[in-house]
């Protein structure tokens, strides 16, 4: 499972306005127009011009190969290989239809990235706990997809501190919690949806141990021990160890009190604050080329494997 989003204003964009709020109980054609999902991904062969003595010859096709590209704009996604399995915008939002309907879920964002080389959709799951001092804690359920080969299509459990926005990926025990899809086979959303098995003691088992690093307080070297071990790994090079010893001061300053929700009881001085310290960080603060960057680390990339970690050296404090 993973951190998830909290629900926001219908005024405020989600996601630094990388996502769209969606109304509830809306057809798909809806869903899909509020999320900037109303188009297809379509195929073209890929040919090349031969040149001839110096002259422009035949157009020819490369059969291994396929150009994706989006209906509306019929702007270029990718070049794949003709076995890749596409995944369509609607489907993603479609994954959620049962799950609403029958399971009690909300979805409630969605949204396109890098011009639409990858997009996602965000359910609520109706599942949530608070934490001392009002620190409420929501589930979610993630769905994302790429048609440029860079990501398989997931799904995993989330959950959002509200207070804050910080994702954290749900799992235990070392297991990453997610199903991943890859573009080489057919995505089948119902053989997805049996194997996260959408369980409740899932939920329960991750917020029992978010809640004992709650209670867990931190001593000011556990504290620094905690950061040099989750973001200053000492096989980097020296400009990336530059870089971390910005992040180091930073995840402290915001562990320290000016992270959001820093002061609440369940965070001030506590393993459960150090793991927020870095969340906030990465989902909000660190560096990044923009805003579409940041997501897709904090989510499916470096920016992910640092709250993974982030999570692993918290659960040490308290094994």
């Amino acid at each position: 499972m993973s951190t998830a989003l909290a629900a926001l204003p219908a005024s405020e964009a989600p996601w630094h306005q990388l996502g769209h709020a969606l109304p509830p109980q809306q057809s798909l054609d809806v869903w899909a127009r509020s999320a900037r999902m109303d188009w297809e991904i379509r195929e073209a062969p890929v040919r090349f011009m031969a040149e001839s003595a110096g002259a422009l010859g035949a157009i020819l096709t490369f059969p291994e190969q396929k150009v994706l590209y989006r209906s509306d704009t019929r702007a270029p996604l990718s070049v794949v290989s003709d076995r890749y399995q596409v995944v369509q915008p609607r489907e993603v939002l479609e994954f959620y239809r049962d799950l609403t309907e029958v399971a009690g879920y909300t979805l409630e964002t969605a949204g396109v990235l890098k011009e639409g080389r990858k997009f996602w959709a965000l359910a609520r799951t109706g599942k949530e706990a608070l934490l001392k001092g009002q620190d409420r804690v929501k589930g979610y359920l993630l769905l994302a997809t790429s048609c440029d080969s860079t990501l398989a299509t997931t799904a995993t459990f989330t959950t959002i501190r509200v207070v804050c926005s910080n994702t954290l990926t749900v799992a235990l025990n070392g297991a990453t919690g997610a199903i991943r899809v890859p573009h080489s086979t057919n995505f089948d959303a119902q053989a997805v949806k049996r194997q996260l098995g959408i369980s409740v003691s899932q939920w329960d088992a991750f917020m029992y141990r978010m809640k004992t690093l709650s209670e867990r307080k931190v001593k000011s070297h556990e504290a620094l021990n905690y950061f040099l071990k989750v973001l200053c790994l000492s096989d980097e090079a020296t400009d990336a160890a530059l870089t971390n010893e910005r992040a180091l001061k930073k995840v402290q300053s915001l562990y320290e009190g000016q992270g959001r929700g820093a002061e609440l009881s369940a965070a001030a001085g506590t393993a459960w604050g150090l793991l927020n310290a870095v969340t906030e960080y990465v989902d909000h603060e660190r560096r990044a080329r923009n805003a579409e960057y940041r997501l897709d680390s904090a989510w499916f990339g470096p920016g992910a494997a640092i709250k993974q970690r982030a999570l692993d050296q918290a659960l040490q404090l308290v094994s």
